[in-house]
């Protein structure tokens, strides 16, 4: 879900997947604000994954 069609080697990496995929997902009217388990099979661990909105500082990004 990176440019290029590559997935995350990096913590940086991943951090701009995931800041990509909360945007686009916002933008495109998903509530994207909640929890999710990923459950990844045998093979790799699962996850609980929870997104919440936070108060913005004035000037952020």
């Amino acid at each position: 879900m990176t440019d290029g069609g590559q997935s995350p080697a990096t913590e940086g990496q991943l951090h701009e997947a995931l800041q990509t995929l909360v945007r686009e997902a916002h933008a495109n009217g998903v509530d994207v604000a909640g929890g999710w388990e990923c459950r990844n099979g045998a093979e790799y661990p699962d996850f609980d994954v929870l997104i919440t909105e936070v108060t913005k500082n004035v000037g952020s990004d």
